[in-house]
């Protein structure tokens, strides 16, 4: 059994994705988080409400493949992850990560 803190691993905090948490539309907020590959959209929405008490609208989500890697003669691959976008509903609390950088 997954908890809520399996399901979402950590928010992701680039420039594009902080960029875009900043940008509200129509008073939504959009966030970026890393997820666990095998959770699906009703498990991560769930999972955002119960830790950060708020209400989410959609969750879209895109799944990488890792990179091949070469290190010499050796080739491996980097292991494959999930990214969520979570869209909360509009007049919801911000929520804050990321403003120290």
């Amino acid at each position: 059994m997954r908890t809520i803190w399996d399901i979402i691993k950590a928010p992701v905090i680039t420039e594009k994705a902080l960029i875009a948490k900043e940008a509200t539309r129509d008073g939504r907020q959009l966030l970026t988080f890393r997820v666990d590959r095998r959770a699906t959209k009703p498990e991560i929405k769930e999972a955002v409400e119960r830790i950060f008490n708020v209400k989410v609208d959609r969750v879209r989500t895109v799944t990488y493949q890792g990179k091949i890697v070469r290190r010499y003669r050796t080739e491996g691959r980097r292991p494959a992850w999930k990214k969520a976008y979570v869209t909360l509903k509009a007049g919801e609390k911000p929520i804050e990560y990321g403003e120290e950088i």
